[in-house]
């Protein structure tokens, strides 16, 4: 694996689930690969579960791991060509990238959608910026159309707890008072429809994802019906797709609120989220605090998929 954006880097999804149960039961095993061998971490956004994920996985495979918040620890950034540099920003990127690059062996790179240029959005110019110019492998710790790690987490949580071979999957949309990204649910689609398990997306009307992602799924608006017999239901917001409400809030309705009632329309559902998660906004207290919340396993297997990207990356080098 030279780079990791999206679920076609990982190669076959069997074999990558069993390296995956590999690198749970024997977290330590691989530490001679990562010797000598340094990461660095890139966030352009605040994190918590990809940034600490991140460094126990590094950690874990004997690797030096560096750490670098662009909005607190860096100068701050001109990402655009032809621009006449005479603002707050004193540093160009492309100068930037390849210094990044002579500093380390791997590098991650977080940055999310500016919700200003659609095209660029969707172009990934960052996050593409990054593997052209490092000379090194490039990873996303999420980018502004995918959440790779956080999606083979939610696949590695899933296989662990599915009690039929080809579960059924709700990704819902929820509510939520800023605008969100689509990189969650457009990787999650992403991963969901290559796993092959019967997956359903609700959302209001005009919260559409871009098709390329939602591939096969069935989009189905009456969230009951989308509910209905379901074992799983993923949890997430995010802001419009489509011209010309690309970026903004169309809703706040609290009727999509992952509640009790709509979990008992499911079989016996498991309940998933990215976290961090907004408490009586996206789902209740009620379902959130149940037996049949995952979030935390969920999140735990972040380490999980973070290491065993990192060691495919590894071995190919």
């Amino acid at each position: 694996m030279k780079h990791f954006t999206s679920v076609q880097d990982i190669g076959d999804l069997k074999q990558a689930l069993e390296k995956a149960k590999q690198v749970k039961e024997h977290p330590f095993a691989d530490q001679e690969l990562g010797r000598n061998k340094t990461v660095m971490l890139i966030f352009f956004n605040s994190s918590l579960r990809t940034r600490l994920s991140t460094q126990k996985a590094g950690m874990n495979l004997g690797m030096n791991v560096m750490v670098l918040d662009i909005n607190q620890g860096a100068w701050k950034l001109e990402t655009e060509r032809g621009v006449i540099m005479d603002g707050d920003k004193p540093e160009h990127i492309l100068e930037a990238i390849p210094v990044m690059g002579s500093y380390c062996d791997i590098i991650g790179v977080r940055s999310f959608a500016q919700f200003e240029n659609k095209a660029d959005d969707y172009n990934e110019v960052i996050l593409n910026q990054f593997i052209q110019y490092s000379g090194k492998p490039v990873f996303s710790m999420e980018a502004a159309t995918r959440h790779p790690l956080q999606s083979f987490a939610d696949l590695i949580t899933i296989e662990e707890y599915k009690m039929r071979e080809r579960p059924k999957v709700v990704l819902t949309w929820a509510p939520h008072p800023r605008a969100l990204p689509q990189a969650v649910p457009n990787s999650f689609a992403e991963w969901m429809n290559a796993a092959d398990f019967e997956f359903v997306i609700t959302h209001p009307e005009g919260y559409e994802l871009d098709e390329q992602f939602v591939g096969d799924a069935i989009v189905e608006y009456d969230k009951e019906k989308a509910y209905r017999d379901a074992d799983f239901v993923y949890a997430k917001n995010w802001a419009a797709y489509r011209d010309p409400n690309y970026g903004r809030v169309l809703s706040t309705d609290r009727d999509w609120t992952v509640d009790a009632k709509k979990m008992a329309l499911t079989n016996n559902a498991y309940f998933m989220h990215c976290l961090p998660v907004r408490r009586n906004m996206i789902v209740s207290d009620e379902v959130i605090e149940s037996s049949r919340s995952i979030v935390i396993p969920e999140a735990a297997n972040r380490v999980v998929s973070a290491q065993t990207v990192l060691k495919e990356i590894l071995l190919t080098m």
